[in-house]
């Protein structure tokens, strides 16, 4: 978008959760090059920082605000600041995730409920929101960032892949509350992306998911980043309650 030609308060706006690093700085990084004003939150606020000098030095408008997204006052405040900021919301995509693997037997109830209360209520949390906003305008898009676990499991990893189905079940009941209000809700299912997450994996581990994937090779944050842009397009404008993964054929359906 030419910022001299567009009225800057016409231009869309994008809250992008967990966006200090990884896939969500990615995923905002693209949005903000497309044209997004973007609202980074993290609980991690020395890396909000550095990720706003980021995008800000590349000609983005940026603004950020700290919020636990798994606490409905967090989820309101960092709503409200993005309405506030820059006038209107047009876009949310709920990237804010965690992991805490281990055995269903050795798992522990902390570990699984704060994954889901991160991975799965924090989006029910920041959905139920924005939403708010949206209604108002008439318009706006979801976007979930769940991932190929949610659809196929994965030993050690129950509660990441509970999480992760339960915010696709979710997706799909969001889409049919809120379709004919003109606000549509997508979800993408990750497969094996390099980041930070994944660097800390056995070699042996990487090995045999590459061995799961068609393409024979790992995607990069750009390519979940670059399905978001789509979703919230309107080219895809008459899509919505859907899944949508970008694995290398990792998992086909």
């Amino acid at each position: 978008m030419n910022s001299s030609v567009i009225n800057a308060n016409e231009m869309p706006v994008a809250i992008v959760t967990g966006s200090a690093r990884g896939i969500g700085l990615e995923i905002a990084r693209v949005l903000g090059e497309t044209g997004y004003r973007i609202m980074l939150s993290d609980i991690n606020e020395a890396g909000l920082e550095v990720a706003k000098n980021d995008l800000s030095a590349a000609g983005m408008t940026v603004a950020t605000c700290v919020a636990d997204v798994s606490k409905g006052e967090d989820a309101d405040k960092l709503t409200n600041a993005a309405a506030e900021t820059f006038g209107r919301i047009d876009l949310l995509v709920n990237n804010a995730g965690i992991t805490r693997d281990g055995l269903i037997m050795r798992m522990d109830e902390a570990a699984w409920d704060l994954v889901l209360k991160i991975n799965l209520k924090g989006a029910f949390l920041m959905s139920k929101a924005v939403v708010r906003t949206m209604l108002k305008q008439k318009h706006g898009s979801i976007v979930n960032i769940s991932s190929v676990i949610g659809l196929m499991g994965n030993a050690g990893q129950a509660n990441y892949a509970a999480s992760k189905a339960g915010l696709i079940g979710f997706t799909k009941s969001f889409a049919k509350e809120f379709g004919r209000k003109g606000i549509r809700a997508n979800a993408i299912a990750p497969g094996f992306i390099n980041s930070e997450m994944t660097a800390v994996l056995p070699e042996k581990v990487k090995e045999q998911m590459l061995a799961q994937i068609p393409m024979n090779s790992f995607g990069n944050p750009r390519d979940v980043a670059n399905a978001v842009v789509f979703l919230a397009s309107d080219k895809a404008s008459y899509i919505t309650g859907q899944v949508l993964t970008v694995d290398g054929g990792m998992v086909m359906s």
